[in-house]
């Protein structure tokens, strides 16, 4: 009897249980508003890495002076007329103070390269907010030997403390027994520039400067914005 019924199903029922099936198929596994959060949290961790903040476990971004300038930049220009003289000038310096940053960045990998790391050069290097000292295994060794990179070398452009984002991945180097190649590629590469190019390095991103620039935008951005001739022209996108 079971198996009879069965094949009646089969026979003259399967039209509907196909009928059925589609639909299922057609209902999204997601739906829209979690779509929706899944790019915004995409979005957002995107750009945590673009702007490379120095000190990954501040949630303010504003620890360091040149995280605390580069974040008061964004929210500036933020809030500033896009195409105006004002938002351009912002954009240059932001584009400036990122330059900096992928520079250092870019040195890293040319070394991470140099040692074998092709392909996972990239993954190495990749520091997100989430980022713990709690997580590190080698902490203690990791910020001695990032203070080592920074006395003896010149992969940092600056006399400021270097950025803690590098303590994670020295301490991954340090996990993968390469941290005493990576420094000791990184003197023979970069060994210690001369004062006169330590100071042209120093003066290469002024940060005095770019705070009261962006003072002069919020007071008087409005007004430089009427004082332009023509009609409104699109800025560069960062």
């Amino acid at each position: 009897m079971g198996a009879a019924l069965k094949r009646f199903c089969v026979r003259f029922c399967c039209c509907c249980c196909c009928e059925d099936n589609d639909d299922e198929e057609k209902t999204p596994l997601l739906s829209h508003d979690t779509l929706e959060y899944f790019d915004r949290e995409a979005k957002r961790r995107r750009d945590q890495e673009t702007n490379l903040w120095s000190e990954p476990g501040d949630p303010s971004h504003s620890e360091r002076d040149d995280d605390r300038t580069l974040y008061n930049l964004l929210q500036t220009r933020a809030q500033t007329q896009r195409g105006s003289h004002g938002y351009r000038r912002l954009s240059i310096d932001i584009e400036a103070m990122r330059d900096m940053r992928r520079e250092v960045r870019d040195k890293w990998k040319i070394i991470l390269e140099n040692l074998g790391f092709m392909a996972e050069a990239e993954s190495l290097l990749t520091v997100s907010a989430s980022a713990s000292m709690d997580r590190m295994r080698n902490a203690a060794t990791a910020r001695s030997l990032l203070q080592t990179l920074h006395n003896e070398t010149s992969l940092f452009n600056s006399r400021e403390p270097p950025p803690e984002r590098y303590l994670f991945i020295l301490d991954r180097l340090i996990y993968l027994d390469a941290a005493e190649d990576f420094v000791a590629k990184a003197r023979r590469f970069y060994p210690p520039k001369d004062d006169d190019d330590e100071d042209e390095d120093i003066l290469a991103i002024n940060l005095p400067l770019l705070l009261s620039r962006m003072n002069q935008n919020i007071s008087g951005g409005e007004d430089e914005d009427e004082d332009e001739e023509g009609g409104e022209t699109t800025g560069p996108e960062y």
